[in-house]
């Protein structure tokens, strides 16, 4: 068994099939194919069930899977140590993210990190709920998570970092009853339209309280991908209640932002395995330590 026949295994599963991940690999299907055979030879268990044209992985397919990605990230590791010592000019930081901790404080790690680091590239996975996030990491298909959620995080086996707090507000089209960064109360917006996230999430959980608060307000939309979110409130469809992450860009956009009193805040950490990390992903997380320090100072 060696790297080689690791990285084919887990290509063949990322593509879903042997001649996609042979033209993903630019290599012959006969020779992707023979690979296999022969680690599933060396370990003496089939990796792969064949169903018609397709493949399926087997249980001891599942098995090797998170194994399999960390010898990589500890061989890729190896390489950028190597390279670390005359500093970092390559490599991959993969990090999964939420939507709102993905606009902040992402885009400033990003940029900070692309100015001191600019020869390394993030790379950045979608996920929605802070389990996502979490699977993500235990399994190594990311080396860093940042996840937003309702209370602080304790995953077992993980390592996590607060980064920091943001309070909820209200965004809203320009010309609206509601004003830019002047504090309103939930009764303030009797009559609004909101737009609305699926139930479960700690975004929609505070719409449902000012809805269910006799204001007479009502929710027009419930949207999947919050990234609809800041279109809608800007077209008029409504006002969305957005974690302060979104602040910058809305205003940027042309939307009036308001504090509310009282308000919720989400809690956002960075999550990581205790070893395993990169030297990229260790200076990327470094870099988010200076972040959570520096916020912290000035909240």
């Amino acid at each position: 068994m060696d790297a080689r026949q690791l990285e084919y295994f887990l290509a063949i599963v990322e593509h879903g099939g042997f001649s996609k991940a042979a033209a993903a690999l630019h290599v012959a299907q006969p020779s992707l194919s023979q690979a296999m055979a022969n680690l599933e030879a060396d370990l003496g268990v089939a990796l792969f069930h064949r169903v018609g044209r397709g493949v399926v992985l087997s249980e001891a397919g599942q098995e090797l899977l998170e194994p399999s990605r960390r010898v990589l990230r500890d061989l890729a590791a190896v390489r950028d140590t190597a390279a670390a010592l005359t500093g970092l000019h390559s490599g991959t930081v993969e990090v999964a993210t939420m939507p709102s901790p993905g606009i902040e404080p992402l885009t400033t790690l990003i940029h900070r990190f692309a100015e001191l680091h600019p020869s390394v590239t993030v790379s950045t996975h979608a996920a929605f709920t802070p389990d996502e996030v979490l699977s993500l990491v235990r399994r190594g298909a990311c080396e860093l998570g940042l996840l937003g959620s309702a209370a602080p995080v304790h995953p077992t086996g993980l390592d996590v970092l607060h980064v920091e707090d943001q309070p909820f507000v209200v965004v809203a089209a320009p010309g609206e009853a509601i004003e830019d960064d002047v504090t309103i109360r939930p009764e303030d917006l009797a009559g609004q339209k909101l737009i609305a996230s699926r139930t479960g999430s700690l975004m929609r959980h505070i719409v449902d309280d000012i809805t269910a608060g006799g204001t007479d307000t009502q929710i027009v939309t419930v949207v999947d991908h919050r990234t609809s979110i800041l279109p809608l409130v800007l077209t008029g469809v409504g006002v969305a209640v957005l974690p302060s992450a979104w602040t910058r860009l809305a205003r940027r956009c042309g939307a009036v932002v308001a504090p509310i009193e009282p308000t919720a805040h989400l809690h956002v950490a960075m999550v990581s395995l205790p070893a395993h990390l990169t030297p990229a992903a260790r200076a990327f997380l470094a870099l988010t330590e200076s972040l959570a320090r520096r916020r912290a100072r000035d909240a």
